[in-house]
């Protein structure tokens, strides 16, 4: 039995909303210090998703499971494709804490090269490449107010808030010094796009973050909503730009990222095809690529110091590839870099 469910109170739960027979089988499919995900079975082989926080060191506002079971209930009734919603669950007494359910979904997450060579045509890494901007896009055209999401954060200054809460969470981490991402934080605020109107930020869209359908390549559904906000748009482009590593990068996030395989579009095909397909101005984009490079070495700083310290136990030294990269990543690369202005 999967840890971090009470089995018996559960499939009650379940049963008492959907169609599902007993016994059910709880299968932990993504898992550890994130939020926790169940695919749950039943005997005539009808599977519904749990989503529950982590078992340890949950902070109230990053595993807040009714807010993301909100976005996602909001999105039902858009041409945004997210799992349908089942019910939400506040009361922890059924098994320690929120949780939410989901319909299953059937398609195939594509996390790294041989997957995508695996289970996609180059057809097909052509199409996801194309639905998945389509996508985005349509998230940003959203209506927030709506669809009731007009409250679910503050909508201005959103670059300023991330660089700040982010610059923080580096200055309570740190194990040691910085200096080149202190300055890009310094040339990244003083260089500040102006924000056009908020719309819905994912806060990690890119392609291992979505359901695919393998036979033709289509999004079927935009998972991991728990960064999600209201703010800049661009910042979801400039991410999924960051991700989308290509062979040649002389940086790569990802060295085994779907995205390298034959058949995906390059970098210039995603902007010039979100900017046509959203009519926004894509000018400054190296800006928000430097910015997701900049957020993503800090958030890797903390894993490496967490490592560092002991927080994680005894380890075998393969973490310092961490701090490699946080140092390579801290400098925007070349193809960000040149049309940051930074």
């Amino acid at each position: 039995m999967a840890e971090g469910i009470d089995a018996a109170k559960v499939t009650a739960w379940i049963r008492a909303r959907t169609e599902l027979a007993e016994p059910l089988t709880f299968e932990v499919i993504e898992g550890g210090r994130s939020n926790l995900t169940y695919q749950v079975t039943d005997p005539d082989g009808r599977r519904v998703i749990l989503r529950r926080p982590p078992l340890s060191g949950v902070i109230e506002s990053a595993h807040d499971m009714g807010r993301e079971h909100r976005i996602i209930s909001a999105l039902e009734a858009t041409d945004v494709p997210v799992p349908g919603c089942v019910d939400f669950e506040p009361d922890v007494e059924v098994t320690g804490a929120p949780f939410y359910v989901m319909r299953f979904v059937d398609g195939e997450v594509v996390r790294d090269t041989i997957a995508a060579e695996t289970v996609l045509t180059p057809d097909a890494r052509r199409a996801a490449s194309e639905d998945l901007v389509d996508v985005l896009v349509r998230l940003h055209a959203v209506d927030v107010d709506a669809v009731g999401l007009g409250d679910l954060s503050r909508r201005e200054g959103y670059l300023e808030r991330q660089l700040r809460r982010w610059h923080g969470q580096l200055q309570q981490t740190r194990t040691r010094e910085l200096p080149l991402l202190d300055e890009v934080h310094g040339r990244l605020s003083a260089a500040v796009p102006e924000q056009g109107p908020a719309a819905i930020v994912h806060g990690d869209y890119r392609l291992d973050n979505v359901m695919l359908d393998p036979a033709t390549g289509a999004v079927k559904a935009v998972l991991d909503w728990e960064l999600t906000t209201l703010g800049d748009p661009l910042a979801d482009v400039g991410l999924l730009l960051v991700y989308w590593t290509e062979a040649d990068d002389a940086v790569q996030v990802l060295p085994t990222a779907p995205t390298r395989a034959e058949g995906f579009a390059g970098r210039d095909e995603i902007v010039e095809q979100y900017a046509v397909a959203s009519g926004r101005d894509l000018e400054r984009i190296g800006y928000y690529m430097a910015f997701g490079y900049w957020k993503l070495a800090c958030i890797l700083e903390g894993v490496y110091s967490r490592y560092a310290s002991g927080a994680y136990g005894e380890t075998d030294g393969s973490h310092e590839a961490y701090g490699q990269l946080v140092l390579q990543l801290g400098a925007p690369p070349s193809h960000a870099a040149s049309e940051a202005g930074l």
